[in-house]
C-alpha cells in the first residue's frame, strides 16, 4: 500500500485515506437509491440497474485509483442518468438498448481522444464561462426532474408548468425531505442526502406510502442489462446527436470535477496543470464503457470526492476503499428498492441546487461570457434537452463574440463544438 500509493510521499496514511473513502462513500451512496429509480423510467429491470450501478461505481473508483492514484470516486452521472432515461428513451423514442450503445460509443470516443491527446486540446480551449454553464444548466435540469416527480410541480395547458398539491401527504414529505438534507449539509454531516432520503422513506411508513421489502440479501440477477446494450442499433438509428451530447456532457463534467477535486486536494501544479491527467482520463472513460456493458448510464468522475479530500484524502486509496465500500453495497438491494420516489425526488432537487454554485464563477462584468452562460443554463430545462442548451450555448458564444469584435477571443475547439452543433440542428 505504502509503495503503490505513495502514502508518506503524499503526507497521508492509510488509515486517513480509508476514512476519507468512507467519507466520499457516504456522500454519494445516495446514487444507490436514486440512480436504479431513473434508469427504472427507462424500462430497465431496477434490480439489474441497482447491481450495474453497485459495479460501475466500483470498477470506475477502482480504475481511478489504482491507474492515476487519484482521491477521486466515479459512478452513473447524475443528469446524464436524466438525460438518458427523459430525454433519449422517454422523448426520442429510442431503446435502452441502443440508448446504451450509444452510452459505450461515446466512452469509446473519449477514450480514444483521451489517448490522442485531443481531449487536453478540448479542455484547454472550452472557456470556464461554459463549463460553468452547463455544469448549472444541468442542475436545474436535474431540479425540474426532481420536482416533477415529486408532485411540486405538474403539467398545465396555459402556463406549462404549475404548483402541484402541496398538501398532499407525498409532496409535503418530500419537502421536509429536503428541508433535512439541507440542514445536515450545513452542519457538515457525512451523508447528508442518503440520511435525508432513508428518513423520508421511513417518515411514509405510517401513511402506507413506504413498504419495507428487506434490508439485506443476496444481489438481484444482472442478467436482464449485462451485454445487452445494441451498439449496431444506436449506428443504424443515426443518433448521433445523441452520442455527440453523452460525449460532450461527459467531457465537460469529468474536466470540472478533475480540475475542482485536484486543486483541492493540492495536486495541482503551480501552472495550473494536473499530473497524470491522461491516465485519469482513461480512467474515466474506461469507467463509462464498462457501466454501458453492465447495463447503466454514463459513469463519470464525483464532485462529492471532495467531501473526502477535505477529510484528508490525497491518493488512489481513497478511491479503493469507495470501490470496496459499492461491492458491499450489492447485498442492500430490498432496502434501496424499498425506497419510493418521494423520498429520492428532494435529492435530485438537493444536487441541483448544489450545481448551481457554478454560477459564482462567471464574469459577470462581461456580457459576451456570461450571456451564453446563462443562455445554456435556461435552455437545458425549458427545452427538456441538455444537448439542445449546450448547442444554442456554443453558437451564440462565438457569434457574439464574433459581433462584438472580439472573434480573436474565440478559440479553435469552440468554433470546431460550434459548428458540430450548427450540423446537429440543421440535420438531426
Amino acid at each position: 500500500m505504502e509503495r503503490f500509493f505513495r502514502l508518506s510521499e503524499n503526507g497521508t496514511t492509510m488509515r486517513r485515506e480509508m476514512a476519507a473513502g468512507a467519507t466520499t462513500f457516504l456522500t454519494m451512496a445516495y446514487v444507490l437509491v436514486v440512480n436504479p429509480q431513473i434508469m427504472a423510467a427507462a424500462g430497465i429491470d431496477p434490480g439489474a440497474a441497482f447491481v450495474a450501478t453497485c459495479l460501475a461505481a466500483a470498477i470506475g473508483s477502482a480504475l481511478m485509483g489504482m491507474l492515476a492514484n487519484f482521491p477521486i470516486a466515479l459512478a452513473p452521472g447524475m443528469g446524464l442518468n436524466a438525460y438518458f432515461a427523459f430525454v433519449v428513451v422517454g422523448t426520442l423514442g429510442i431503446p435502452w438498448q441502443a440508448a446504451l450503445g450509444a452510452v459505450f460509443i461515446s466512452g469509446l470516443l473519449f477514450f480514444a481522444v483521451s489517448v490522442l491527446r485531443i481531449r487536453e486540446w478540448l479542455i484547454g480551449g472550452i472557456p470556464l464561462s461554459m463549463k460553468l454553464g452547463i455544469a448549472a444548466g444541468i442542475g436545474l435540469f436535474l431540479g425540474l426532474i426532481g420536482m416533477k416527480n415529486l408532485g411540486l410541480v405538474v403539467a398545465h395547458p396555459a402556463t406549462l408548468v404549475s404548483m402541484g398539491d402541496l398538501a398532499s401527504t407525498p409532496v409535503a414529505l418530500g419537502c421536509a425531505g429536503f428541508v433535512l438534507m439541507a440542514a445536515l449539509s450545513a452542519r457538515g454531516v457525512p451523508g447528508a442526502v442518503i440520511i435525508g432520503i432513508l428518513a423520508t422513506a421511513a417518515a411514509g411508513i405510517p401513511f402506507g406510502l413506504t413498504t419495507i421489502q428487506g434490508v439485506f440479501d443476496l444481489p438481484p440477477s444482472l442478467a436482464p442489462t449485462f451485454l445487452q446494450l445494441d451498439i449496431a442499433g444506436a449506428l443504424s438509428l443515426g443518433i448521433l446527436g445523441v452520442v455527440f451530447t453523452f460525449f460532450l456532457v461527459d467531457l465537460l463534467d469529468n474536466t470540472g470535477t478533475l480540475i475542482g477535486t485536484t486543486q483541492r486536494a493540492g495536486l495541482m501544479r503551480p501552472d495550473g496543470s494536473v499530473p497524470r491527467l491522461g491516465r485519469a482520463l482513461m480512467a474515466d472513460s474506461g469507467g463509462a464503457m464498462m457501466g454501458a456493458v453492465l447495463g447503466t448510464s454514463t459513469t463519470v468522475s464525483y464532485i462529492e470526492s471532495a467531501a473526502g479530500i477535505q477529510q484528508g484524502g490525497r491518493t488512489g486509496l481513497t478511491a479503493v476503499t469507495v470501490a470496496a465500500l459499492f461491492l458491499i453495497a450489492l447485498f442492500v438491494a430490498p432496502l434501496a428498492a424499498s425506497v419510493p420516489a418521494f423520498a429520492t425526488a428532494p435529492a435530485l432537487i438537493f444536487v441541483a441546487c448544489l450545481m448551481a454554485q457554478a454560477l459564482k464563477g462567471l464574469n459577470w462584468q462581461d456580457e459576451t461570457e456570461y450571456l451564453p452562460a446563462v443562455l445554456t443554463m435556461l435552455a437545458m430545462p425549458f427545452t427538456f434537452s441538455i444537448a439542445t442548451g449546450i448547442g444554442l450555448g456554443f453558437l451564440a458564444y462565438a457569434g457574439i463574440k464574433t459581433l462584438a469584435g472580439r472573434a480573436r477571443e474565440v478559440h479553435g475547439a469552440v468554433w470546431l463544438l460550434a459548428g458540430l452543433c450548427a450540423i446537429k440542428f440543421a440535420v438531426i
